[in-house]
């Protein structure tokens, strides 16, 4: 008999087909509309399978989560009727797996813990901002632009500074980005594509879902698909507008922690922007060094 877990998953990927098939037009697949008002946004079930060679009734159970063990051609037919992407067409590959229950084993528990060299190369990275960031978007170190940069971030606790919470429900966020719409529909395509496989997602999103209709209305459109823009305009109320390439590196041997960078050629006014922003970034109060006592000295 299915456990609970494998429903949950068979539902997943139901609701997965059911938003892709929402919002894919049959004009885009295709099909000629007839005269009269289309009461089903996208495609109707009947179409898709059609378009798709499966009966109705059996995409209505995948759909319905009753169905969780579709074949590889199913998925391969599916995902060419509706005209995914490559980065679509795996995350459904991947949903139908976990709902099979033939998934990989789940990602490693989240940690907060960073490294000393990874810290230390942050450092090294100075002017450009620089941070690291796990899975679930969490900052969990920086150096001075690297925090700076996310202006009125550090207003926050430092266990409360995560990007996607920042773009969604901190005020300067909309006023920081000249592109706000598209950074916070990039963001949420990322955590949509990885909420399978990171547990630690489930609090961030909640607390998201009931705190911002924006962020509400995205997730319902399971878009996995986030195109971040190599480019960055930032109207930053310290050094101004600003420009800046973004990079992002996986860490190895971590559970999905990477590390993020902002650069600017040298020379130009947006590097100056960076050198400013290092300068003037506020520092995290220093510990005053270690003095060991000597044998027997009292305290």
């Amino acid at each position: 008999m299915p456990s609970e877990s494998a429903n949950s998953e068979g539902a997943e990927l139901g609701r997965y087909l059911r938003a892709r098939r929402t919002q894919t037009s049959p004009e885009h697949v295709g099909l000629t509309v007839g005269a009269g008002i289309r009461r089903t946004p996208g495609l109707r079930r009947e179409e898709l399978a059609t378009l798709a060679g499966i009966s109705i009734d059996y995409y209505v159970r995948l759909e319905r989560g009753k169905e969780t063990r579709p074949s590889p051609t199913v998925l391969d037919s599916l995902a060419r009727a509706m005209h995914m992407d490559d980065q679509e067409h795996q995350h459904l590959r991947e949903l139908a797996a976990r709902a099979a229950r033939y998934a990989p084993e789940p990602a490693p528990a989240p940690s907060r813990t960073v490294r000393p060299h990874l810290k230390l190369l942050l450092e090294s990275l100075r002017p450009n901002p620089a941070y690291v960031i796990s899975r679930s978007m969490d900052l969990l170190a920086w150096n001075p632009g690297g925090l700076a940069l996310y202006t009125g971030l550090d207003d926050w606790p430092a266990k409360q500074r995560n990007l996607a919470r920042y773009l969604f429900l901190h005020p300067a966020a909309r006023g920081l980005f000249t592109d706000w719409d598209r950074q916070i529909t990039a963001c949420v395509a990322r955590l949509r594509a990885i909420a399978g496989t990171a547990p630690d997602l489930t609090n961030l999103v909640g607390e998201l879902l009931l705190k911002s209709p924006d962020f509400a209305g995205l997730w319902e459109r399971y878009e996995v698909t986030g195109r971040r823009p190599a480019h960055k305009t930032f109207h930053h109320p310290q050094v101004g507008t600003v420009t800046l390439t973004s990079q992002s590196l996986h860490v190895e041997g971590t559970p999905g922690q990477r590390i993020g960078v902002y650069i600017a050629e040298p020379g130009t006014p947006d590097h100056d922007a960076l050198l400013l922003l290092d300068m003037t970034a506020p520092r995290p109060p220093q510990r005053p060094a270690h003095t060991p006592r000597a044998t027997g000295q009292q305290p």
